[in-house]
């Protein structure tokens, strides 16, 4: 009953507002008539009666949300009984690997280079940007790969030692107090230590 009240109620509303939507220049020409705020003030207030809310019912066809509460006058329904499944913890996410503290700017500076001969160098990485790279040196490395370093770049938690031409010369991880990697041509092993 209260439903079908407030169907009819929306329908009057709707009917009213409708009516009043019409526009007075599809009438023809009218003598000038009171101010719109002056035909406000004499329309009688409409009385107000006590409003209740209740979920309506999905339409037809569709399916209610499981967690949408019952229409009003219908049953909760019960689920039928079974086993019951216990779900399995699931793992943790495997950790993101391990990226060198503050980004780019905490490689910025000068590094002792040690390859796996055990030769020693210097390697300075500059915040000076050359291109879409940083400007890089080296001074006194005996491995030909590591001598010709002229750029760098930080990407995905590694550190990129370019050569003239953009070949990559070594990749670096933060590990062990400083950076560890390889020279890509021949896979040796490389450390950077302040």
């Amino acid at each position: 009953m209260l439903r079908s009240n407030l169907s009819t109620f929306a329908v009057l509303c709707l009917s009213a507002s409708l009516g009043a939507c019409a526009s007075s220049r599809l009438d023809g020409p009218r003598t000038r008539g009171p101010s719109p705020q002056a035909s406000l003030d004499t329309v009688p207030a409409m009385p107000s009666g006590t409003v209740t809310a209740a979920p309506l019912a999905p339409p037809p066809g569709v399916a209610a949300s499981p967690d949408a509460p019952p229409p009003p006058g219908a049953q909760a329904a019960v689920p039928p009984a079974g086993p019951t499944v216990i779900a399995e913890p699931v793992a943790p996410p495997a950790p993101p690997p391990p990226v060198a503290t503050g980004g780019r700017s905490a490689v910025v500076g000068s590094w002792d280079a040690r390859d796996a001969t055990g030769a020693n160098c210097k390697v300075t990485l500059s915040s000076t940007p050359a291109l879409d790279l940083y400007r890089a040196t080296a001074s006194g490395c005996a491995n030909k790969d590591l001598a010709r370093v002229s750029a760098w770049d930080f990407r995905d938690g590694e550190v990129y030692l370019y050569q003239p031409g953009g070949s990559v010369a070594a990749r670096l991880r933060q590990g062990g107090g400083g950076l560890e990697g390889a020279l890509t041509k021949s896979g040796a092993a490389l450390a950077l230590n302040r």
